[in-house]
């Protein structure tokens, strides 16, 4: 039996074990909702038309638009003019070659059901954790609203330039979207894609002949989606969450730890806006602002010591927008994991602290775990677990030793005893710390620090390895009192794990002789 593991640290992540392969997915991901700069409303950059005579004179005008289109797309990087460009220009081309060109989502001067269908899609993006502006939502409901405003029908409903544009604008969106829901936005790291997961120009082109052929548009999306529960219980709950979302654009206040002048300027306006301030401007020292932080803190499940500290403003600074986008990364993430899920597998959900072991399906235990401190964070990756070791000795990795320890033996060379530390030279002798001239060092040093196994040792009584790059691992640890903390982000990025002694039981007595476990680490967005 084989085990891996996926853990997740950035923001929100989280983190599973399972059999045989380490998932660890990244999610750093923004959307900024951009305007057009089109200069008309119905979408035209300029005061161009081509207007039809006739139903049948629209459909020829509109192959030849498409056409002309499309060869500038291509010879301009996907750029149709100033302020519309195709994602996909090449993967579009071939979708309208294999139809001589001719437009495909209207006719007549009517829209298909498809196009209404693929224009509906756009607009309702949110539904699949997508946003409409990376599929051309905005220039569509231009061209869609004046193509409605258009109350004679002979101007804007008569115009090929709108209805190529239009085209063309849904049959890009089609394959992004597929793309997006099939594969995700997440870049590549050490887990990501895989290989049989991408969708091929045929893929699409196969996908888009079912279309035309009558299949709906919602079961060509439905048959690229992900096959995880968790990816579908998100999805089932975005209706609810965007019924009353306010999507209110609110002051972002800086770290506490920037030292920004700005701070209790931006703090004041910020909770201003929130209702918490009768107004934006008052006294630094002023009682009036702690009630109005303390009943911030209240109203967010926040110990109420009227203090803006780093939990405060994340909370602050943690809006419905931002809500929605960790949602959308969730659900890439989940697209990133394989359809089939081994058998048993620990899942470590970095963002809430928390480690699963996954059983058939079933949660067989779980466990507080505490990750990577913000500027430690635990890293995204895949790797198997090989073994277990009981009572380790503690090496700290180059990164602690050029900052925290070196550093500090400078100062003093008693700090390594004081820390049970011992320093050890190449041949493994101990040296004496008071004999070196600490002063020849500054970021390494031809030595290695050791702590000694026992209770006492940072990494506990059982510390789980799997090889990477990176020198993280699951383990115990000697500060089992820090799982009483909320908020547990604490580690240099290794994962401490409290019920360590059940997590090792199990893979243990499940073991068959070729153990080999993964442990994934995702990123978390807090």
């Amino acid at each position: 039996m084989e085990f891996s593991a996926i853990q997740d640290t950035t923001h929100t992540t989280f983190t599973m074990i399972k059999s045989s392969a380490l998932f660890c997915y990244l999610f750093a991901f923004s959307i900024l909702f951009t305007g057009l700069s089109c200069k008309q409303s119905n979408g035209k950059t300029s005061a161009q038309h081509d207007i039809a005579s006739s139903p049948q004179e629209l459909q020829q005008k509109n192959t030849d638009q498409v056409r002309s289109f499309l060869q500038k797309a291509l010879d301009n990087k996907g750029r149709l003019d100033d302020s519309l460009i195709l994602r996909q220009p090449a993967l579009v081309q071939k979708i309208y070659e294999k139809n001589n060109n001719a437009p495909l989502w209207s006719k007549d001067e009517k829209w298909l059901p498809a196009g209404d269908s693929m224009y509906n899609v756009v607009a309702h993006a949110q539904l699949l954790g997508l946003f409409p502006e990376d599929y051309h939502g905005p220039d569509l409901v231009k061209i869609f609203t004046a193509f409605q405003n258009d109350s004679t029908g002979e101007s804007d409903r008569k115009d090929a330039l709108l209805w190529s544009r239009a085209d063309l604008l849904l049959t890009d969106a089609f394959v992004q979207v597929l793309h997006d829901v099939k594969t995700g936005r997440i870049p590549g790291d050490s887990i990501t894609l895989r290989k049989d997961s991408l969708l091929k120009d045929e893929d699409y082109l196969e996908l888009f002949s079912k279309l035309q052929q009558g299949s709906s548009l919602a079961e060509l999306i439905h048959s690229v989606e992900p096959h995880q529960r968790g990816y579908f219980l998100i999805k089932a709950g975005i209706q609810r969450f965007l019924d009353s979302a306010d999507f209110k654009e609110y002051t972002v206040v800086p770290s506490p730890l920037d030292k920004n002048p700005q701070f209790r300027t931006l703090l004041q306006k910020r909770l201003f806006e929130g209702g918490y301030l009768s107004t934006d401007t008052v006294r630094a020292d002023s009682a009036t602002l702690v009630a109005a932080i303390k009943k911030f803190q209240n109203a967010n499940g926040i110990q109420a010591d009227g203090v803006a500290g780093g939990g405060t403003v994340r909370m602050l600074n943690l809006n419905d927008r931002e809500k929605f986008i960790r949602i959308a990364i969730s659900m890439d993430r989940y697209k990133l994991l394989p359809d089939v899920m081994p058998e048993k597998y620990i899942w470590v959900n970095l963002p809430a602290f928390r480690l699963d072991l996954i059983d058939s399906g079933r949660v067989v235990f779980n466990s507080k775990v505490i990750c990577g401190k913000p500027d430690t964070r635990t890293p995204l990756l895949t790797s198997n677990v090989s073994e277990l070791i009981t009572y380790p000795q503690w090496v700290p990795p180059p990164s602690i030793i050029a900052k925290e320890i070196l550093p500090a033996v400078k100062k003093s060379p008693g700090y390594l005893a004081k820390k049970g530390f011992t320093l050890v030279d190449s041949r493994g002798d101990e040296i004496d710390p008071y004999s070196v001239d600490w002063t020849k060092y500054n970021k390494t040093m031809p030595y290695h620090v050791v702590q000694g196994s026992g209770d006492a040792n940072a990494l506990g009584i059982m510390k789980f390895n799997f090889p990477n790059k990176y020198s993280v691992y699951l383990h115990d640890t000697n500060q089992r009192y820090l799982f009483g903390q909320t908020f547990r982000a604490m580690s240099h990025g290794c994962v401490r794990v409290q019920e360590w002694s059940r997590l090792s039981d199990y893979i243990i007595r499940n073991d068959r002789g070729s153990f080999s476990g993964s442990l994934p680490i995702l990123d978390s967005v807090q």
